[in-house]
């Protein structure tokens, strides 16, 4: 397998998943919707992209060898998602708190 893809595997594999989950956090609440709350949804969702890709590495880095190539895959994956989920999830959450100041 070619090295960059093996890098980035889980990122390829999560992309459609992402895009859907990340629409969903852009669409809804439907209302209000200036521009404070777009900056707010662009910064979150980058973040939420870098947190993964950080775990990503980390735990490419870090997985144990001994039990063969692809655990390193299986824990980037799934670390690093629980990562973006909860990322996504405290963004969700503190959206109407952040922006009730503008």
């Amino acid at each position: 397998m070619n090295p960059l893809v093996e890098l980035n595997l889980a990122l390829i594999l999560f992309i459609p998943w992402f895009l859907i989950l990340g629409a969903l956090f852009w669409i809804y609440p439907r209302q209000p919707r200036g521009t404070a709350r777009r900056v707010y949804d662009v910064i979150s969702l980058v973040l939420a992209v870098v947190a993964f890709a950080w775990t990503q590495y980390w735990s490419l880095e870090n997985a144990d060898p001994e039990y063969g190539r692809m655990w390193g895959q299986i824990l980037a994956s799934a670390v690093g998602y629980g990562v973006y989920l909860a990322v996504m999830t405290l963004a969700f959450f503190l959206r109407p708190r952040i922006l009730r100041r503008f």
